[in-house]
């Protein structure tokens, strides 16, 4: 294996491109005495923000909120963070802008992981809106809905570097493709209009979009085998995908091991972000296993129903104090609930007053005002939709009971 064969492709001030990397809609404050990179401080921001740290409970793929030992989204996250960092720094790629990527790019997850992207689509279908995907609202929340205090108190939008948000949009990894190269054109990254539409705009995005992949693989049979949610007869199948290949197991230490290797000995400028063909072809055997065994299990069946009655209940609660004469009075609507859900209509409260211009007379908030006056019933819808998509397992199970109260 040769090392750093991609260094002059890195996102460094070499690039040729790297003015596009670091741009920002609007620029961070800054000290004399500051020594961190823009992408270290795209880093620290990510780490500081109440999205991430709500990733510790949200689900990964099993709801389990009393299991410890069960994989977490922000476990996740620090597993595509490591392989990611590892075949970056290897391939001579900026480690700092790849770091900033993987730790956001699951912070628009809906609670109860897959599932909750679903009931959230359907919801978004009744509207008029396309569906609901994480990618996309991963980059609205970092873009739009997550705020930090700046140096002097005042509470701003986190302001992330071109390349991050990029990173964070591209990094879907359900199509199948081997040879990832990144597109050459700096594009607005609303016209995203689906997961995977565009390749990321550097070589550190193709690189975490690979390692997303190989991080949840492993790591899904680990705990699926450690519930017993998946039996002998699968456990036969999975030893006999591993006979295939030559390995021993598969497991997360396995798959990790082998693929970030065989990545960092076929990848290069010329042939892209790449597996040998050996290990490409088991990765989609063991993802196709996955979705057979794990992901569209029917067991899932009483899980997929609760979560949609939790979201949809909680939905529909909230759009009933929408007043489609006089949208001003929707607070007041709001207000009036907090008697008999004083969690759920105080803090969706706080969170209309924060994101419009209705009542929005605290000099400390200087974020954008993404619901204007809220003028159309889809406009309440998509608040209602960030309150939720923001929430985690135990919160919205929490509010959830609280409607169960009367």
């Amino acid at each position: 294996m040769t090392r750093n064969l991609f260094s002059r492709y890195a996102s460094d001030d070499n690039n040729p491109d790297w003015e596009n990397h670091i741009e920002r809609e609007t620029q961070l404050y800054h000290r004399k005495s500051d020594i961190r990179s823009e992408y270290e401080r795209d880093y620290t921001r990510i780490l500081h923000s109440l999205a991430y740290r709500r990733l510790k409970h949200k689900t990964q793929v099993f709801f389990n909120i009393d299991n410890d030992h069960i994989c977490t989204r922000m476990e996740h996250v620090q597993h595509v963070e490591s392989v990611s960092c590892t075949i970056a720094k290897f391939l001579g790629l900026n480690v700092d802008l790849t770091r900033a990527i993987a730790m956001g790019h699951d912070l628009g997850h809906a609670p109860f992981g897959h599932e909750g992207e679903v009931e959230l689509t359907r919801i978004r279908k009744d509207f008029g809106m396309d569906r609901f995907w994480h990618e996309r609202n991963s980059l609205r929340i970092i873009d739009n809905i997550e705020l930090l205090e700046d140096d002097k108190s005042e509470l701003k939008n986190l302001d992330l570097t071109y390349a991050v948000r990029d990173g964070i949009i591209s990094h879907c990894g359900e199509v199948d493709e081997n040879g990832i190269f990144p597109r050459k054109e700096k594009i607005d990254l609303d016209t995203f209009c689906e997961p995977g539409q565009f390749q990321a705009y550097t070589w550190e995005g193709c690189v975490v979009k690979v390692s997303d992949k190989i991080a949840y693989l492993g790591r899904d049979i680990e705990d699926a085998v450690r519930i017993n949610f998946i039996g002998e007869k699968e456990i036969d199948e999975l030893a006999k995908i591993s006979q295939k290949y030559g390995v021993e197991t598969i497991n997360t230490t396995v798959i990790i091991h082998n693929f970030i290797t065989s990545i960092c000995e076929n990848s290069s400028p010329q042939q892209g972000i790449r597996l040998s063909d050996k290990y490409n072809k088991m990765l989609k055997e063991i993802k196709d296993f996955n979705y057979t065994a794990i992901y569209k299990n029917e067991k899932f069946k009483v899980y997929r129903d609760y979560v949609a009655l939790v979201i949809r209940s909680i939905f529909n609660t909230l759009m009933k104090t929408y007043d489609v004469c006089n949208p001003y009075k929707s607070l007041d609507n709001i207000d009036c609930m907090k008697e008999a859900y004083p969690m759920l209509a105080g803090d969706f409260y706080k969170h209309i007053k924060v994101y419009s211009n209705i009542q929005g007379d605290n000099e400390k908030y200087k974020n954008k005002k993404i619901y204007g006056n809220i003028e159309t019933k889809e406009i309440y819808a998509q608040a209602i939709i960030d309150y939720i998509s923001g929430m985690t397992d135990r919160y919205a199970v929490e509010i959830f009971n609280e409607l169960l109260k009367y």
